[in-house]
């Protein structure tokens, strides 16, 4: 999967993917103390709508843009519209472009959290260096360049024994879902108790399906799968829908995300194809 984020800033995976990090940190943050935000794969923090990428792919059309003309009922897809609104408020022209992961978790953080955001390419480290600084946050949020895998087993467990770990690459390699499942495995040995969301392109469910059985299989802590998916499937070469993968999900955050999921894919315009689902792969054990 050949995936430049300037063409697909803001769609409707973005949206969801989103949604979920900024209902996972409030859940988290119910309790008083502080915790890590570590996103593994930051990139360059903000993109432009109006760049010639994303203007000749349009998919922010179909995602933020049709977004900011919905009047969503849950809280959660309204804390996350806020939350975009408020980061285009702090930076000139900002009404054009699109936060990422980094920006968004960091405007989020509170006095006693810190975050720290990986990013393997080095331009793009140094840009969302830039980003946070203009954007306000960069006092809560370090940013490291280097390989998100291989940090995570540094930064792990972290001082504040809490943690919400985002695990967003490109998927670019073909051996991408194995280097997952033993990141997350390795980084599980060292801090058992941490939360980790994984974002995964839903294309072909039967592929989808192989790659969660072996999660359920080799992860021993609770995990479930919530996927959104506006297209068929069954269909290899486009980007069909968005799922995240929750390990040690915080508590009620199925129930939860089982209404908003449903409400997204309506405001997103699902049709007769589209569909949502949370899925529990590894239950609590007893």
């Amino acid at each position: 999967m050949n995936y430049r984020h300037s063409f697909h800033a803001g769609n409707f995976a973005d949206v969801h993917k989103h949604v979920m990090l900024l209902a996972l940190l409030a859940a988290l943050q119910k309790k008083p103390k502080g915790l890590l935000y570590l996103d593994t794969h930051a990139g360059g923090g903000l993109y432009d709508l109006r760049g010639d990428d994303a203007r000749r792919a349009g998919e922010a059309e179909s995602g933020i843009v049709r977004m900011q003309a919905a009047a969503p009922r849950s809280d959660e897809i309204q804390n996350y519209l806020a939350a975009v609104a408020a980061l285009r408020g702090r930076l000139d022209g900002g009404a054009h472009f699109y936060p990422g992961s980094p920006l968004l978790a960091g405007q989020a953080l509170r006095n006693v959290d810190r975050g720290v955001c990986i990013e393997t390419v080095a331009q793009e480290s140094r840009l969302l260096e830039r980003t946070l600084r203009d954007a306000g946050v960069s006092g809560a949020v370090r940013v490291e360049h280097g390989d998100g895998y291989e940090r995570m087993g540094g930064l792990l467990p972290p001082p504040e024994r809490r943690a919400l770990v985002l695990v967003d690459p490109p998927y670019e390699n073909a051996d991408e879902h194995d280097r997952i499942l033993q990141g997350l495995l390795a980084a599980l040995s060292r801090f058992p108790t941490g939360v980790f969301a994984v974002w995964f392109p839903v294309k072909r469910q039967r592929d989808c399906d192989n790659w969660l059985a072996k999660i359920s299989r080799q992860v021993a802590v609770p995990t479930l799968a919530a996927m959104l998916w506006l297209h068929p499937r069954d269909y290899a070469v486009a980007l069909n829908g968005s799922g995240m993968l929750i390990v040690n999900p915080p508590w009620q955050i199925d129930a939860a995300c089982a209404i908003w999921q449903e409400e997204l894919r309506q405001l997103l315009g699902g049709d007769g194809n589209s569909g949502a689902e949370v899925r529990w792969l590894v239950h609590e054990r007893a």
